[in-house]
């Protein structure tokens, strides 16, 4: 009894630990990002009422001069200022920057703001000029000799009526004063993985030393701070080394890694990403910073040793710019046709890698079968079952084996008394005689909490999720039920708050848990009996702002569970105790008797 006692008060203080996590830190954050979006929204739709027709110059200042610091040009302003070639593929659209030939405007066109396929697609890239100025740029530095090689604000030259395509590269070139032509050939693949190809060529009459730069620059960090399950910011694969740092930490010191060779490195979002792979044979610095001096920016960066080119003799240097969505099969591919190494690590798979991709691989396979994530969260939990039976019989046997032999061990409570050293022995003794090992019931649960939090992070970090509907009101399979009995599951017209947010599914959850745990009986001990009876509860407000697709697999986990618990029991002869338990719930207690 007091192995049960403490069982149950451990986890009585991680459901409390758990639940203070929830509605302390998860809860706010939520709500925190709703209002983000809302004001985002609120941002662009202001945005978008005082925005000019295309080409024309700011109301507020009829000259097109600059504005000022306060008050950052819109996109289409900011677009308007300089030359530029067009970006148009079955996934991007957007527009080359020719001054610096930076990648400033780049828009998702698979991907929306919200489950509304009539809201805007997404925006990765934004101009400098812009509030939320985010750029990749490829650059060289030389010196005296060398003469002026491009960088930030060199104007490079582009075909007349040139259009990037995924059947069309683009080529700029530009000649500085010593007779150096750099001829910049930008290709770009039918998803987000840009090819640039510089061709150097020395028409002067003295040897050129350049050193290649390559960064991606961020005016803002995102608007909700990250969960610490999953990773945003800065990330990059020097030689070997996973490198992951947080906007929080590089704002406190720059990260400068050993010079390498091999590798990528860039800014990582939830979804979204924006990578600089550099020629992998030639060593590079590599660097993580916060710039303060002018505009505040964070940008990952790297400079190459540099290179030489003799006089009448070319070089060609190829860099590689990945920005979009992190899709599982393209990043794979990537990583496999590019020979990058890690490539795969750009989306967050953690700790338990080994089990949360091919957690992902199953329900992708699932998922190309049947069409719907959903359904293929529910096939995958079958599977899991299936692996786990094993284990989970021999979990169940070990109940039923305690139960049938708990008549003997009152014997032993009754004739031992409070001798503990006496009784514990004497139950030690009954465990061996009766082949029981008391703790084989343990090992199932532990060993599915790396599953449980595997899919998990599958749910919450993978882009194939974002907006995948289930069934019904399910249209976000990575988002909470948005139902709540609080209005009456949208009868009564006002949200409710999200810490009393309660959806259909997270109670479906509740119910499903709640008869698995009344398949047991019902601990003797006042205190375990009223953890058993407000555990279903708890958890069910506890995973009500959980993604709805992890809540899904949860309830029907726990159904899978009671029917597996159901066989093994009859199976052992042990009797069932769900309906008895049941039925006691509404049976009458008698009165106590007075003395």
């Amino acid at each position: 009894m007091q192995n049960n006692r403490n069982y149950f008060i451990a986890i009585a203080l991680s459901v409390l630990i758990v639940l203070g996590w929830q509605f302390l830190y998860m809860n706010p954050r939520i709500e925190a990002q709703r209002k983000a979006e809302l004001a985002q929204k609120a941002q662009q739709k202001t945005e978008q009422m005082q925005t000019p027709a295309a080409g024309g110059a700011n109301p507020a200042q009829p000259n097109g001069t600059a504005p000022t610091a306060t008050t950052p040009p819109s996109l289409i302003d900011a677009l308007a200022k300089s030359p530029r070639v067009t970006i148009d593929t079955a996934a991007l659209a957007g527009s080359i920057n020719l001054v610096g030939a930076r990648l400033d405007d780049l828009k998702l066109k698979g991907y929306h703001e919200t489950v509304d396929d009539s809201s805007p697609i997404i925006t990765l890239f934004s101009p400098s000029e812009t509030k939320d100025g985010y750029f990749a740029e490829l650059g060289y530095i030389g010196d005296a000799a060398t003469g002026a090689v491009p960088g930030p604000t060199t104007v490079w030259t582009a075909p007349e009526g040139a259009k990037l395509t995924e059947k069309t590269p683009v080529t700029l070139t530009y000649t500085n004063d010593k007779g150096i032509t750099f001829a910049r050939t930008i290709s770009v693949d039918e998803h987000y993985m840009f090819t640039v190809t510089d061709k150097i060529t020395n028409a002067g009459q003295a040897a050129a030393a350049l050193s290649s730069y390559g960064r991606v620059t961020r005016y803002n960090k995102p608007a909700v701070a990250s969960t610490y399950v999953l990773h945003e910011g800065f990330i990059g694969v020097i030689g070997d080394s996973l490198i992951e740092s947080k906007y929080a930490a590089v704002e406190k010191e720059a990260v400068t890694p050993a010079t390498a060779t091999g590798g990528w490195l860039g800014i990582t979002d939830k979804y979204w990403a924006a990578t600089i792979i550099p020629p992998q044979q030639t060593p590079y610095d590599a660097r993580f910073t916060h710039f303060t001096d002018g505009q505040p920016r964070f940008q990952a960066d790297y400079k190459q040793n540099a290179v030489t080119v003799a006089p009448g003799q070319s070089l060609e240097l190829r860099n590689l710019v990945f920005a979009g969505a992190k899709e599982v099969p393209v990043i794979d591919g990537y990583e496999k046709t590019y020979s990058i190494p890690k490539f795969d690590r750009l989306i967050d798979w953690g700790w338990f890698y080994f089990l949360t991709k091919p957690m992902f691989r199953l329900m992708d396979f699932f998922f190309r079968y049947f069409g719907n994530f959903g359904v293929a969260i529910l096939m995958t939990t079958i599977v899991v079952k299936a692996l786990f039976f094993p284990l989970a019989s021999k979990q169940y046997a070990s109940m039923a084996n305690m139960k049938r032999v708990q008549p003997k061990m009152e014997e032993l409570k009754a004739k031992l008394g409070d001798d503990r050293m006496a009784l514990q022995q004497a139950t030690m003794q009954l465990y061996k005689d009766e082949k029981i090992n008391p703790i084989a019931g343990c090992w199932p649960i532990a060993l599915q909490i790396p599953i449980f939090f595997s899919l998990y992070k599958v749910i919450y970090i993978t882009i194939e999720m974002r907006h995948a509907p289930f069934f019904g009101w399910i249209q976000d399979l990575s988002a909470p039920d948005p139902t709540s009995f609080i209005n009456l599951f949208g009868l009564l017209p006002f949200a409710a708050p999200t810490f009393l947010h309660l959806g259909v599914w997270p109670l479906i959850m509740g119910v499903t848990m709640f008869l698995q745990m009344r398949m047991n009986p019902t601990p003797p001990d006042p205190t375990q009996a009223m953890i058993f009876n407000w555990m279903p509860l708890v958890f069910t407000f506890m995973l009500a702002s959980f993604p709805a697709g992890l809540v899904i697999y949860w309830a029907w986990n726990n159904t899978l569970s009671v029917i597996q618990q159901s066989v093994i029991m009859r199976r052992h002869g042990v009797k069932i105790e769900l309906f008895s338990n049941l039925k006691g719930l509404f049976k009458r207690k008698p009165a106590p008797t007075e003395k």
